[in-house]
């Protein structure tokens, strides 16, 4: 909903209820007045205008410029007949004159429609007629057009903000959902051409002969497609996780390999037990630990973190080499689950994941850190030099990737 939505039904409602008040106003003054058939006349016009008008202030496209004219005529020239209609002496004595404050209304539509300045010409075309009507600068003249003048700029001034401020969040808001779609065709991406482009580019070297020349060209469209994906990443503030490491060399088949759910996959997928996506990464070389009951989690969200947890196993055996040894600990948590996958390698020199992410390396900026931002959870690195690595996976239980909630896979 609009944030004007709320100011144009307030002023429909407005302009109603002065209505009424004027013509009350009316009906006990009506003794009063020079002219009385004069007022009588020019209520019975108002009334009318009203009756077919009163549709127009309810949304902006009905509001036009052409409307919001004629509405501050009536109440213009409802102020100058107060002169044929009233008496001298009542408008001295500071009688209220014949639209009295439904005049309000026809200001408050200038300011709603078109800002603070149409609110200023209006409240000033008001002022000057007021004076006309009064004779004279009396002091609740004076109040009257002040109060009248600051309000409609007032409410001018903040109906501006709020639509920049609307259209701002809006082109936020694309951004964001642009964003989060590049990064998942990324991971998609980096899951599989880049993995195998990786893979043809050292087979070929290893090769030699023509083959040489099929991975060099491998490794060139390689960084062409590295340069293109991460071009498109933007960082987002606050999101307590490290930069990304280098990618991991697979198989075609591993690479191409897509996380196995519990159950079937979809947004309406129920509920999967985690340990049964990490357990057949236990091995002679991967020590796996689990709770004894079942850790439960949205069945996209289980194959989105496992997806996670077989990158960092990736990089294990790259970084590591093949004969690290690597321990997964499932942890439990009332409000979350936690995965720490550890090894026993050489560790990751310091500076070695901001140099790798610049470089256009986004094996962990968008295998394991975008997967688990996507989840609302986090992932940390712990790393000494000839210490080894740790990778802490928390995901929030409950959550489900945006992609998923759209009915598209984004493993």
């Amino acid at each position: 909903m609009s944030v004007e939505l709320p100011l144009w039904r307030a002023l429909t409602g407005y302009r109603v209820l002065t209505l009424a008040y004027v013509l009350v106003l009316f009906v006990f003054s009506y003794e009063k007045y020079a002219h009385p058939l004069v007022a009588a006349a020019y209520m019975t016009a108002l009334t009318v205008w009203m009756a077919f008008t009163w549709r127009r202030t309810t949304s902006a496209e009905r509001c036009t410029r052409s409307f919001l004219i004629g509405d501050l005529s009536f109440a213009l020239g409802g102020i100058l007949l107060t002169l044929v209609a009233d008496s001298h002496e009542r408008i001295m004595d500071g009688a209220a004159t014949l639209p009295s404050i439904w005049t309000a209304g026809a200001v408050l539509g200038f300011a709603i429609k078109g800002g603070w300045r149409w609110a200023a010409v209006a409240s000033a075309l008001v002022a000057v007629v007021n004076l006309v009507e009064r004779q004279e600068l009396a002091r609740d003249t004076i109040h009257n057009v002040v109060l009248v003048w600051v309000a409609s700029v007032a409410i001018g001034y903040v109906v501006e903000v709020a639509r920049a401020s609307e259209r701002t969040l809006a082109r936020a808001l694309q951004i964001e959902a642009a964003t989060r779609e590049r990064e998942r065709l990324a991971r998609d991406i980096h899951d599989s051409v880049l993995q195998v482009l990786a893979m043809v580019q050292r087979r070929g070297a290893a090769i030699g002969g023509e083959a040489a020349e099929l991975g060099r060209m491998a490794g060139e469209q390689e960084v062409a497609l590295r340069t293109l994906v991460s071009s498109g990443l933007v960082p987002r503030a606050g999101t307590a996780v490290p930069d990304a490491g280098e990618d991991a060399v697979r198989t075609p088949q591993e690479a191409l390999a897509a996380p196995v759910p519990c159950a079937e996959d979809g947004p309406d997928a129920g509920p999967c037990d985690v340990r049964a996506l990490l357990a057949p990464h236990a091995g002679a070389r991967v020590t796996f630990s689990e709770p004894g009951g079942p850790v439960v989690l949205p069945a996209a969200a289980a194959a989105e973190l496992a997806a996670a947890v077989s990158a960092a196993l990736d990089n294990v055996r790259v970084h590591a080499g093949a004969e690290a040894q690597a321990w997964i600990l499932v942890e439990d948590e009332p409000d979350e689950v936690v995965v720490t996958v550890r090894d026993d390698g050489p560790g990751i020199p310091e500076g070695r994941l901001a140099d790798a992410e610049r470089e256009g390396r986004l094996g962990v900026a968008l295998s394991i850190r975008g997967r688990l931002r996507d989840l609302g959870g986090s992932a940390d690195w712990i790393s000494v030099p000839g210490q080894g690595t740790e990778v802490e996976l928390k995901v929030p239980k409950g959550q489900v990737p945006e992609g998923r909630k759209r009915g598209r896979s984004t493993a």
